[in-house]
C-alpha cells in the first residue's frame, strides 16, 4: 500500500487538490479572497486556488500525525514574525482559517472527531490520500523505475 509519506508533497498536494474541488462540501468563503493566513505574513495569498492547496494540505497532515488539533495545526502553519530592530518571534497561523477547512473537510466526510484530542482522517479520507498516493507513485515510477518497488 502506498503511503503519503512515499511521494514528494510538491506532487501530492495538487493532485489532491484537484480532488477536493470536485467535491461540494470543500469551497472556499467569500472572505478567503481577502484574508491573511497568519500574522506574520504582510498579504493576502495570490494564489486563485490557495483554499484547495491548504485543504490538501491539512488533510495530509492530520493523516501523518494520527490526530491533530486546530491549536497544534496553527503552529504548524505559523512563521516568524518581523518586528523590524527587534528579533523575530513565532507566531501562529490563522485558526480561522484552519477551522473553517477543518469543518468542510468533515463535512466532505474525509475527518473525524477524536475524542477530546482533536481531529482524525476518516476510511474515507484515508483511501481518498492512498489512492493519490499511488497514482502519484505510479507518474513517478514512469520516469523513475527503481520506485517501481514502493507500488
Amino acid at each position: 500500500m502506498t503511503h503519503p509519506n512515499d511521494v514528494p508533497p510538491s506532487t501530492l498536494l495538487p493532485r489532491l487538490a484537484t480532488e477536493l474541488r470536485q467535491r461540494e462540501s470543500v469551497r472556499p468563503p467569500a472572505w478567503a479572497t481577502f484574508v491573511k493566513t497568519g500574522v506574520h505574513k504582510e498579504r493576502a495569498p495570490t494564489q486563485t486556488d490557495w483554499w484547495y492547496l491548504r485543504s490538501a494540505s491539512v488533510l495530509r497532515k492530520v493523516y501523518l500525525n494520527g490526530y491533530i488539533g486546530i491549536e497544534r495545526l496553527s503552529a504548524e502553519y505559523g512563521g516568524k514574525r518581523d518586528r523590524g530592530s527587534a528579533p523575530y518571534h513565532a507566531r501562529n497561523g490563522s485558526r480561522s482559517v484552519l477551522r473553517e477547512i477543518v469543518h468542510q473537510l468533515e463535512t466532505a466526510g474525509l475527518l473525524q472527531p477524536y475524542k477530546t484530542k482533536g481531529r482524525r482522517v476518516s476510511p474515507e479520507g484515508a483511501k481518498l490520500l492512498d489512492a493519490v498516493s499511488r497514482d502519484v507513485l505510479k507518474g513517478l515510477a514512469a520516469d523513475r523505475p527503481e520506485l517501481a518497488k514502493y507500488l
